[in-house]
């Protein structure tokens, strides 16, 4: 008898056949003498969708809403149901005696699998594989310490009921915003709340009002002084202001107080995943979709780092004995910084760090044991690699030891500071970037209480109040994590989702809302833009999967929450103008044109949301260049065919005919294409793409 492996996706399928030893290739599955191993592609299950329980659903009517099933239905995705089927198949064999999980250990990977095995009315016993590294040895663990699947039912009802309360919410409401108002209008419990922040940011710039104020600068003995006054470095009245530069100017300074303290900084914390996305932002100007992405290639195509999602700093104490093994593996590029470490065992000096009450699901993100070799990884993969094992070698070093000195001198009667910060043993900053290694000054080290300086060179620097900067990626990311908007796993699609809906424009790093975001959130349910509904959405779910709080009632209050966001959109009286209309009319039924911006270019589409008129604005260009001036070419379709066209130079070429894509790069789409979506849960989001699909 055999044990039917379930992976989530192919690569890592074939990663567990190898270990497993699997070596009979088939075309769905790769098989052993003792395991099976098959994949999905993503979800290949998903929840029905309205049209499934009713004909009538296909059109979207306001009367209609809500549509609240009494029991929601499984449905496997068409793209994908080749591979259901197979595994199907698979499932049905007589030389099969169990299932096991091996799905991404977490709340969505949990779904993906037990869909699959609710959909095939699955009866034999299940076990799941908890792992949060994919190498080698990992993996083999792992299998010996599979668990029983029944230990996860909790975590699948918890996932259950997260994906339902998005479809109940997130369909309804935006059908009801979009057919009421006559354009596409997505709202959900995620994205609304996070756009309602850049909404808020955006009106506290918009009402500011720039104040003008001086700061006084003098030079007085060995170091360059503040004026201050009640710990307040700013004068809002320059009369008064230059009346004290003069007053100061060549008079002596007397040290009336140096304060000095001793401290210390202890080592940071490894990173989870949603820190990682804001400090990689910060540092290299990576989106949050980005670093997830370039993170998935270090987790599952190099074995370097442990399990991504992860919303834990904290590693467990029986972790403590595998640092050492750690360590060597990343000799390939941290020679310096290693082995001084493992003179000394790998010890941990950061204790603090194996804490078993706050590891959830998994633990921090640190290297694996896996061979480090710096040479197979690009420059992105490099940057983020080094962020995790620099972040990680700070564990070993001491904590970061400084004095800070503070002068305060009396000049005329007014008060001048001065601080300067002397480092005593700079630790773990030694092996952290080079701009977190403070720099040291001791100018005020020989000073004592009672010396005085000539007050030298004062000036005034005029300088307006500035107000607060828009979001950067990093800024939303760090608002989502403090009102608990999503999880570390799905908080990079989300972003995404605002800017390819158009509610907010990403300018040099920074969140603008658009005119569409603006009335968008004048419009949706005062309920919806709150980041509290969400928050204790997520309190409720993180009960139900630990087994403490009631699934049954989470979905009936879900239900109650659903008919009052539709009635309240229902009987509202405001009003909303497309932000994209222009002024010229559609030829097929006379509405007018609507502008949109497509990757591909600006396209025109007709504003009636049941014609499906569109047409490209301007052409597309290609990656194809022109041979005289090297410019990207326009692409036309022609009479005969695909053709290229320089506008500038008159060039004309003509397509060659593109050889039939093989199966290998259909699958590698639909990987990427179906590998879950988690702005709405299951694939909502692109099942709401697919039924807007003229204006996508």
């Amino acid at each position: 008898m055999k044990s039917l492996v379930l992976a989530e996706k192919p690569s890592v399928a074939r990663e567990l056949a190898r270990v497993l030893g699997c070596n009979q290739t088939h075309k769905s599955y790769l098989e052993g003498n003792q395991y099976i191993v098959t994949w999905a592609l993503g979800h290949l299950i998903e929840l029905k969708m309205p049209e499934h329980y009713d004909n009538k659903y296909k059109t979207w009517n306001l009367e209609d809403l809500p549509i609240i099933p009494p029991k929601m239905g499984l449905q496997v995705i068409k793209q994908t149901s080749h591979q259901y089927r197979a595994i199907e198949s698979l499932a049905k064999r007589n030389d099969i005696k169990e299932c096991i999980i091996a799905t991404d250990a977490g709340r969505e990977g949990e779904l993906v699998a037990r869909w699959i095995l609710e959909k095939m009315n699955w009866k034999k016993p299940i076990k799941r594989l908890w792992i949060s590294s994919q190498t080698d040895r990992a993996i083999k663990e792992g299998f010996k310490q599979l668990k029983p699947g029944k230990q996860y039912d909790d975590l699948y009802h918890s996932a259950v009921c997260r994906a339902e309360a998005d479809w109940l919410i997130g369909l309804n409401v935006t059908r009801a915003l979009t057919t009421k108002y006559k354009d596409p209008l997505s709202a959900g419990r995620v994205q609304t709340p996070t756009l309602s922040m850049v909404l808020e940011r955006e009106e506290q710039i918009q009402k500011f009002v720039p104040k003008e104020y001086w700061t006084l600068k003098a030079e007085i003995g060995p170091f360059k002084a503040d004026w201050e006054k009640n710990n307040e470095k700013r004068m809002f009245e320059k009369e008064a202001a230059e009346k004290i530069e003069q007053k100061v100017n060549g008079v002596q300074a007397v040290i009336e107080k140096i304060e000095r303290k001793k401290k210390s900084e202890p080592q940071p914390l490894p990173y989870d995943l949603t820190e990682l996305q804001r400090d990689a932002n910060k540092r290299f100007g990576f989106s949050a979709k980005k670093t997830s992405t370039v993170l998935q290639r270090l987790y599952e195509q190099y074995k370097l780092v442990t399990y991504p999602r992860t919303d834990s700093r904290f590693l467990t104490t029986d972790m403590e004995a595998t640092m050492a093994d750690r360590l060597e593996g990343m000799l390939g590029g941290y020679k310096d910084e290693v082995r001084p470490l493992l003179g000394n065992k790998g010890k941990v000096l950061a204790k603090r760090v194996f804490n078993n009450e706050k590891v959830t699901d998994h633990h921090a993100i640190i290297p694996t044991e896996e061979r480090l070799h710096l040479s197979d990884l690009d420059n992105d993969e490099r940057k983020l690699y080094d962020l995790i094992a620099r972040r990680f070698l700070a564990l070993f070093y001491p904590a970061y030891e400084f004095e800070t000195i503070d002068t305060i001198m009396k000049a005329a009667g007014e008060t001048f500071t001065a601080r300067e910060t002397v480092v005593i043993a700079p630790g773990f900053k030694t092996v952290l970037s080079k701009e977190d290694v403070p720099a040291s000054t001791q100018a005020v080290q020989k000073l004592t209480q009672g010396q005085s300086f000539t007050v030298k060179n004062p000036s005034l620097q005029q300088k307006w109040t500035e107000p607060p900067l828009r979001f950067s990626e990093a800024d939303i990311l760090g608002q989502m994590e403090k009102f608990g908007l999503g999880t570390p796993a799905t908080r990079a699609e989300i972003i995404e989702r605002l800017v390819e809906s158009e509610v907010v424009d990403r300018q040099n790093g920074r969140f603008h809302p658009t005119k569409k975001g603006k009335q968008l959130i004048d419009l949706v349910n005062d309920e919806l833009k709150s980041p509290e509904l969400t928050a204790k959405w997520e309190r409720e779910l993180e009960l139900i999967s630990k087994g403490k709080g009631d699934a049954k009632a989470f979905s009936q209050k879900i239900r109650r929450q659903t008919e009052q966001l539709v009635a309240e959109v229902k009987i509202s009286d405001k009003s909303y103008r497309a932000h994209n209309l222009t002024g010229s009319k559609c030829p097929e039924c006379d509405a007018f044109l609507k502008e949109r911006n497509t990757k591909d270019g600006k396209i025109l589409v007709c504003s009636n949301l049941e014609c499906s008129y569109r047409k490209r604005k301007d052409p597309k260009l290609s990656n194809r260049r022109c041979p005289q001036c090297h410019k990207k070419m326009e692409m036309h379709d022609g009479k005969a065919g695909l053709y290229f066209q320089c506008r500038r130079c008159n060039v004309v070429e003509k397509a060659e005919e593109k050889k039939k894509a093989v199966n290998k790069r259909e699958e590698r789409k639909l990987v990427q294409q179906y590998t879950k979506n988690e702005s709405f849960g299951n694939s909502l989001g692109d099942l709401l793409k697919q039924a807007m699909n003229k204006e996508e």
